[in-house]
């Protein structure tokens, strides 16, 4: 290519040592940021790994809990319908009316109503000196 026709193309100002630096500091540049988007991402999944692990503990609390509280009802279910028995049988119907009437409340009841508020629930499984009553 003539020098005339480099000048028609506006490149009469082209320094190429200059231009490889720039192309340098570029690269570089590049270098940094991939760096930095790599850091973020094993950041990411840190957390990432972190947060599930806590999610499964809380899961895990949460289940120990309910099945908790379901094996305390079965067994007062179990324990007032053989008082219902035993009253059937006796004819003692005071004894069964209270057995019936300690049913129904028991069955109103839901084992969920404590998790209705869920900070507080939230907060207990954050505690970890936190006792979980069954």
């Amino acid at each position: 290519m003539s020098l005339k026709k480099i000048k028609t193309f506006g490149l009469q100002n082209l320094n190429p040592a200059e231009s490889l630096q720039q192309m340098v500091l570029a690269y570089t540049e590049y270098l940094t940021i991939a760096e930095q988007e790599r850091t973020k991402r094993r950041d990411i999944a840190a957390w990432e790994k972190e947060s599930i692990t806590r999610i499964n503990a809380q899961r895990d609390l949460l289940i120990t809990y309910l099945e908790g509280s379901f094996d305390e009802r079965a067994d007062n279910f179990r324990a007032l319908f053989g008082v219902v028995d035993n009253a059937l049988i006796s004819g003692d119907n005071e004894q069964l009316a209270l057995a019936l009437n300690s049913i129904t409340e028991i069955a109103k009841s839901s084992p969920f109503k404590d998790l209705a508020n869920l900070t507080s629930v939230r907060a207990a499984l954050n505690n970890p000196d936190h006792v979980w009553e069954f």
